[in-house]
């Protein structure tokens, strides 16, 4: 059975879904496939600094999230092998673009905050997409239950196992030898945290315990991978309690890991794209292109992962309906020549979008990555200089990074 579709997302993620609700607000709709049969939130909670909030009230979702998650208002590192606070940096800096703002916001209310948003029917569940052929000036998406969709626009938010970005010729994402656990714990009472970022460093690793509301705290663990203990939460909750085991963690933040139930801790490899890939790869070719994790698999160091797919979304969205609601130069002409500009204007238009996300991207993944080797650092003399120069430069870098607008949703 073969169905036509103007434009086709695979992936319902955080790019996926932003992708479409800007060209829903911009009066043109779209098609979001989802292989799992919910909205996935692997992950629990998310850090969204400035430049997110730029792109979610882009997307008209910005206030709606404030009401439901604390503005974190500092951050405090500290060395576990010293004990020495390393950095204390307010975000209540005035940047470039404005104020920072930054909060810890819960995947799963994100996600729904994005997909009510859209027309019924705009998300189609277990929709898995196994195969992409070309079909004059459109793409056959096949999927595994037989069904094929004809589109003129495919773009791909399909994660780190992308298809769509197999198909534009992107490489597998590197391992990076490394595993990030994470958890959430909702107490029944008020936490008591102050609504600050606490960060702790050790050995080869690195932790850190963001509130999100009165009652959930998000915490995560980045250390050298062990296949062994990612499958088992006992053996994660385990080895995080003895990395923070030491007495410069305090009481109150080792209690936050021991109440989370098993059920909320989960470990993943940390996964990313060879920055010099995105030099010369094809984040968009003809009428296909990529974004999210799709596009920039990243290390969760600096926290930009879903903040920079809430950019790509904005950003694709203006671009896309810059070229399909152009005027088209002549309505006198024939059918095919007709399709044949727009797919140009389309493939203009994604162009467009690859161009001003390409050093974004390679940006943002060249630093997390450094970030993270430094922070996670094993030996003395990178703990050195990680615990007595260099923490509070990279503190500032991170909030640099987040000094970003990706622009509102408009196009001239």
């Amino acid at each position: 059975m073969e169905e036509e579709q103007d434009i086709v997302i695979v992936g319902a993620g955080i790019a996926g879904l932003t992708t479409s609700l800007g060209l829903q607000r911009l009066g043109i709709r779209s098609l979001v496939l989802e292989s799992s049969d919910s909205l996935r939130v692997t992950g629990f909670a998310l850090s969204t600094w400035t430049n997110a909030w730029k792109a979610l009230d882009a997307v008209g979702i910005g206030d709606s999230l404030r009401q439901q998650h604390k503005q974190v208002y500092a951050n405090l590192s500290t060395s576990i092998v010293s004990g020495v606070q390393t950095a204390a940096m307010s975000f209540e800096a005035k940047e470039k673009h404005g104020d920072h703002e930054v909060r810890c916001v819960n995947r799963k209310l994100l996600l729904e905050a994005l997909a009510k948003e859209l027309p019924s029917g705009t998300i189609r569940f277990s929709s898995k997409v196994v195969s992409i052929e070309i079909s004059g000036f459109c793409k056959l998406v096949h999927l595994a239950d037989g069904t094929t969709l004809k589109t003129k626009v495919l773009i791909g938010c399909d994660g780190v196992n992308s298809v769509v970005a197999k198909w534009l010729g992107f490489k597998a994402q590197t391992f990076t030898g490394r595993a990030a656990i994470r958890g959430c714990v909702n107490f029944k009472s008020n936490h008591g945290f102050e609504p600050k970022f606490f960060q702790f460093s050790g050995k080869a690793f690195r932790s850190g315990f963001l509130p999100y509301d009165d009652n959930g705290v998000y915490w995560f663990l980045t250390s050298n991978e062990d296949k062994e203990r990612e499958d088992d939460p006992i053996k994660m909750k385990q080895f995080v309690l003895s990395k923070l085991g030491n007495e410069y963690v305090p009481d109150e933040i080792k209690a936050v890991v021991e109440n989370t139930e098993l059920d909320s801790i989960i470990s993943s490899p940390l996964r990313y794209r060879h920055p010099w890939e995105l030099l010369w790869g094809n984040i968009s070719k003809q009428n296909v292109c990529v974004a999210g994790d799709a596009l920039h698999p990243m290390t969760p160091d600096i926290g930009q992962g879903g903040c920079a797919a809430l950019e790509d979304g904005v950003v694709l969205a203006r671009c896309l309906a810059g070229a399909l609601l152009k005027e088209q130069s002549d309505e006198t002409k024939e059918k095919g020549d007709r399709e044949r500009e727009e797919y140009k204007r389309i493939e203009m238009g994604l162009k467009k979008y690859a161009k001003e996300r390409r050093w974004r991207s390679i940006d943002l993944i060249s630093t997390a990555y450094i970030v993270g080797f430094v922070q996670q650092g094993d030996r003395k003399v990178t703990i050195f200089f990680r615990d007595n120069i260099l923490a509070a430069y990279l503190a500032g870098l991170v909030l640099k990074r987040a000094d970003f607008d990706c622009g509102k949703l408009s196009f001239s």
